[in-house]
């Protein structure tokens, strides 16, 4: 059983069995999720069937700690799905509901909740894509159906990595790997995709296209700008430079932008969906909304302090310099740059399954790219032993001595209330490490981290003995291990808040 969570006033309970609390064997017991899209209890597959059976209560948006989140869509459809594939696979099928707060903008993901709880068999996670490609061609025909389909999964996939109720001007790093104008470039590119479809669709569409598509890229796009220029204006007021004014006062322009925006929705179809996008989502200070918005702190520079320019500062520049690339080439092979290792997780060197688990690849899951996980799910516990289930990871080394290996993984919590998830990991001919993602889920603290950041990051050190090729074993221990990125730290690794970009290299340029 878990009480309602508002905020600093939550009380956490412990689970207490059905029999403890007198519930007859013909009612349905509903479990839930954390308030926050992760599923926080499944009954364990040797328990002895219900006639009542389960059923689950899932979020889409939410009023309550560590911050409320109900102003547009932050759903990736992918998680969605791993989430309630693993409530089916548990025999959680009696009753299925999700509240999403106002029906507007959650369309999208209210008609995947309920098609694919209608026919959890017909929709796997291979399916997702041409699921969402199809949505869209039902609204606004088939000619732009890939293309808006591809929005719709970004949009959510990028206020995914946090929510916009969350974000501030340090959520990414502007100092480390260029993250702030990388994520920021992600929305603008996003949303000329979008204006450039609006422009070429027949008129009955464009007021659906603009509250459905339009309008989410084009707000959350002006948010970031706005907190990636705040973060500009900072860094220039710092080292006393005048141009920290000119920020000063773009992002005044994106602060009103940002109503003007919402002004924008209330006005279409004459009114039809008013104030529907009034909601406060700039100027929080704890859980509950401000009453009302509030701009970001500014800092100037006073012309007679202010150091003399030494060179241009195009900030434009940066943002169209910007690009999230990597260097690939003929196999998945890594390699240390500036003393770090990073690597997406599906980009294994080779996978070991076993007749009965499988690895698999869940396409566009993940705050950066994909995901990959076990299956079945409801798989029993492995030994990290040879033959095992192992994803294996190549990477050449500059460096020798003890290095921090950082896993990333979705944040799904201890669905079978006990010491936890688990997997293992070790470099070269180490014994592998068995370590728990979530034991601690109990722990608001810890709890709070996760779902904030949307990710689970667990350290382990290992010692490199040469320079040169490594390799990573990974192991399955439990199954419903989401992993997305492990990146290696070897002394040079930066504070951001996606980490590095993937260092894939070419085989032929090592040695």
């Amino acid at each position: 059983l878990k009480p309602h969570n508002y905020g600093p006033y939550t009380k956490r309970f412990r689970t207490i069995t059905t029999k403890e609390c007198g519930v007859p064997d013909d009612v349905t017991l509903l479990l839930c999720d954390d308030n926050w899209g992760n599923i926080r209890r499944l009954p364990k597959l040797s328990d002895k069937p219900r006639g009542g059976g389960y059923g689950i209560y899932y979020h889409f948006d939410y009023v309550g700690g560590p911050r409320n989140y109900k102003w547009v869509n932050t759903n990736p459809i992918p998680r969605v799905w791993e989430q309630m594939h693993l409530a089916w696979e548990h025999h959680v099928r009696q009753i299925w509901i999700v509240n999403v707060g106002d029906l507007k903008p959650m369309e999208f993901p209210i008609s995947f909740f309920l098609d694919y709880a209608w026919a959890p068999d017909k929709i796997g996670v291979d399916d997702i894509a041409k699921y969402t490609e199809n949505w869209a061609a039902n609204q606004f025909g088939n000619k732009n159906a890939k293309e808006i389909a591809d929005i719709l999964s970004k949009y959510a996939k990028y206020n995914g990595r946090r929510k916009p109720e969350l974000l501030d001007a340090n959520t990414y790093s502007y100092d480390n790997y260029n993250e702030a104008i990388r994520v920021t470039k992600d929305y603008s590119d996003l949303l000329v995709k979008a204006e450039k479809i609006n422009k070429s669709l027949p008129a009955e569409y464009k007021d659906a296209y603009f509250q459905l598509v339009l309008h989410p890229v084009k707000a959350c796009a002006n948010l970031q700008e706005m907190y990636t220029r705040v973060a500009i204006n900072r860094q220039f007021a710092t080292k006393k430079l005048i141009t920290a004014n000119e920020e000063a006062e773009k992002v005044k322009k994106l602060y009103l932008q940002d109503s003007l925006i919402s002004l924008e929705y209330n006005s279409i179809a004459g009114g039809k969906w008013n104030h529907m996008m009034d909601q406060a989502h700039i100027g929080y200070t704890y859980w509950q909304q401000p009453p009302k918005q509030k701009m970001p702190e500014l800092r100037y520079i006073s012309p007679d302090s202010a150091l003399p320019l030494t060179l241009s500062i195009d900030t434009m520049a940066l943002f169209k310099n910007a690009a999230l690339t990597v260097t690939t080439g003929p196999g998945n092979v890594f390699a240390e740059i500036d003393g770090y290792v990073s690597i997406s997780a599906p980009h294994y060197s080779k996978a070991v399954n076993t007749e009965h688990i499988q690895w698999k690849i869940l396409p566009d899951l993940g705050r950066t790219g994909s995901a990959i996980s076990t299956f079945p799910v409801t798989a029993v516990r492995q030994s990290p032993i040879a033959g095992s289930p192992e994803l294996q990871y190549q990477f050449y080394s500059n460096d020798t001595g003890v290095i921090k290996l950082h896993a990333y993984f979705s944040p799904t919590l201890n669905i079978n209330n006990d010491e936890g998830l688990q997997y293992a990991v070790s470099i070269d001919n180490e014994k592998p490490q068995i370590i728990s993602i979530n034991k601690e889920d109990n722990n608001p603290r810890a709890w709070e981290k996760w779902i904030a950041n949307n990710i689970i990051d667990k350290t382990t050190e290992h010692r490199l003995t040469g320079k040169g090729p490594h390799t990573i074993h990974y192991w399955m221990v439990d199954a419903a291990v989401v992993l997305q990125n492990i990146i290696l730290d070897l002394g040079g690794l930066k504070p951001s808040y996606l980490g590095p970009p993937e260092t894939m290299a070419e085989k032929t340029k090592l040695k």
